[in-house]
């Protein structure tokens, strides 16, 4: 399969494939702590997906500190892009900061940063699990 350059994907495109790479590291996660029942698994999984979960985190990662110049200015690529659609019940500030965060994780997963994917997608599971974003346990 031909690899796209995602130095040349806009921000929307970045976030498509994010919201799908982030989504199976939380799945994996799920399942690993042996939940099994479908209805369960998805009520449980918008504590971390969910559009307000990834805008906290991403003020989380600000805070802390933990994103580096490049992985900002995807995340920035993703927040200030055109939308042609919005989300249901969010604002669209917050919708704007998860299409960031999710444009970040698909810069990840295309340049072949896997493991820095998946430090940033444990270190997202850690900080849901310990309630410091809207979601709390």
């Amino acid at each position: 399969m031909e690899q796209a350059d995602y130095r040349q994907l806009n921000g929307i495109a970045l976030a498509y494939l994010g919201d799908a790479v982030y989504e199976v590291f939380i799945r994996q996660h799920l399942l690993s702590k042996g939940m099994s029942k479908p209805t369960k698994l998805q009520h449980i999984a918008t504590h971390y997906v969910s559009a307000k979960a990834q805008a906290a985190l991403i003020d989380l990662m600000k805070e802390d500190k933990i994103l580096d110049d490049e992985e900002w200015s995807y995340f920035k690529r993703g927040r200030n892009a055109n939308s042609h659609t919005h989300a249901k019940n969010t604002s669209v500030l917050t919708y704007r900061m998860s299409t960031g965060f999710e444009a970040m994780m698909g810069y990840l997963q295309l340049a072949g940063k896997q493991d820095r994917l998946a430090e940033l997608a444990q270190w997202c599971i850690e900080q849901v699990e310990a309630g410091r974003t809207a979601y709390e346990k």
